[in-house]
C-alpha cells in the first residue's frame, strides 16, 4: 500500500506540477529598475535593443527565493522605455523562442503592434536559433525580418498538450472519482481517456486557434496561396526555405538588423544600439540578452526549466522539437 501511495504521489509530482506542493523561501523582492546601457555606436540617435528568448508564458516564473518577470512583462517594461524616449527611434528584437502558450504569444504580438500605432517608431526582428510558433507570431509585427543563416523559423500551428495518468494509475491501483455539474465539465482530464466527443470538441478550439494565426500571417506577410498552404502545415523552416516561402524578409546577421533599422528610422551609420538591464556587464554588447545578473535567475543545469517539465495543460503556438 505504501509503495502505491508513493508511486502515485511521485506521477503527480512529475506529470502535475499544479498537484504538488510548494515550498516558498520568502526574499526581498527585486527593485532594481531597468537602466539604460550603450552597447553599439556613439553618433547621434538611438535604436532599442529587446531580447525576446526562452518558452513564452505570460506568468512570473517560480524561482529558488522569489518569482521572476515573465517575457511579457519584461518586453511591456522594455517597450515603455522605448516610447518614452524621444531619442529612440526604432527597435531591434532579438528572438530566439521556440514559442508558448497561445495567449502569452498573441500578448506579445497585441503590445509591439500597439506599440508602433502609439509611436511610429519602426521595428525589426532579428531571430536567432529558433524563431518557431508563437516566437514567429510575436514577430509579425515587424517591419522588417532578418534571420541567422541558421535560424528555424515557422511552425505557424497549434498544440494541445495535457498530461495522461489514466492507465498507469489503473496499474498502480489509485482512481480519483469526480462529481460533475455538467457532461463536459471535466473535459480533457488526466484521470481517464478522453472521449471522442472531447477529442471533436478540442480541434474546434485548435483550428479556431490555428485560423487566427495563419490569418495573421496572410495579413502582415502575403503570401501566395500555394505557400500559404505549406505554412499551414505547420512546418518548420530554415532561413533560406524561409524567405522563399515569404516568412521572412532577409537572411543576415544582428549587425544587418541594426543597419535595416537605422534606414527604416532615418538614423545615422553610427547611431546607438541600447539595451535596458538591471545590472552592469563589463564589456557587454549586442549579444547578451540577459537584463540582470542577479542569480536568482540563474536557471538549473543551465538550461529553462520550463523546457524540462512537462508543460501544464493548455494550447500552445509552441515547436515541441526546441525542447532543450
Amino acid at each position: 500500500m505504501r509503495l502505491r501511495l508513493f508511486f502515485a504521489l511521485a506521477l503527480c509530482v512529475l506529470l502535475l506540477p499544479s498537484c504538488a506542493p510548494k515550498i516558498k523561501i520568502f526574499a526581498a523582492p527585486t527593485t532594481e529598475p531597468l537602466k539604460e546601457f550603450v552597447v553599439e555606436g556613439t553618433g547621434e540617435g538611438k535604436l532599442a535593443l529587446i531580447h525576446l528568448q526562452g518558452m513564452l508564458v505570460s506568468q512570473p516564473k517560480e524561482g529558488l527565493l522569489r518569482p521572476t518577470p515573465s517575457q511579457v512583462q519584461e518586453l511591456v517594461s522594455a517597450l515603455r522605455l522605448a516610447e518614452e524616449d524621444e531619442a529612440v527611434k526604432g527597435v531591434v528584437l532579438a528572438v530566439d523562442s521556440p514559442g508558448g502558450t497561445v495567449t502569452a504569444s498573441d500578448i506579445l504580438y497585441h503590445e509591439i503592434t500597439a506599440f508602433k500605432q502609439r509611436t511610429g517608431k519602426k521595428v525589426v526582428v532579428v531571430m536567432f536559433d529558433v524563431a518557431a510558433s508563437g516566437g514567429y507570431y510575436a514577430s509579425l509585427p515587424a517591419d522588417w525580418i532578418v534571420a541567422h543563416p541558421t535560424t528555424i523559423t515557422g511552425s505557424v500551428g497549434v498544440i494541445f498538450m495535457r498530461p495522461k495518468l489514466s492507465g498507469l494509475m489503473g496499474k498502480i491501483g489509485v482512481d480519483v472519482e469526480v462529481s460533475k455539474s455538467g457532461r463536459d465539465k471535466d473535459m480533457g482530464s488526466p484521470f481517464r481517456p478522453t472521449t471522442p466527443e472531447e477529442t471533436a470538441l478540442f480541434q474546434d478550439i485548435i483550428d479556431d486557434y490555428a485560423t487566427r494565426f495563419v490569418n495573421l500571417v496572410q495579413q502582415h506577410r502575403k503570401l501566395s496561396s500555394a505557400n500559404l498552404e505549406l505554412v499551414g502545415t505547420a512546418r518548420v523552416f530554415t532561413a533560406n526555405q524561409a524567405l522563399k516561402v515569404g516568412l521572412i524578409d532577409q537572411i543576415g546577421y544582428i549587425q544587418d538588423g541594426f543597419a535595416k533599422a537605422r534606414q527604416l528610422a532615418g538614423l545615422p551609420k553610427d547611431s546607438q544600439v541600447v539595451a535596458y538591464r538591471r545590472d552592469t556587464y563589463p564589456d557587454d554588447n549586442p549579444y547578451n540578452p540577459m537584463t540582470s545578473a542577479d542569480p536568482e535567475k540563474m536557471n538549473l543545469l543551465g538550461v529553462d526549466a520550463d523546457m524540462l517539465l512537462p508543460p501544464k495543460a493548455g494550447f500552445y503556438y509552441i515547436w515541441q522539437g526546441a525542447a532543450r
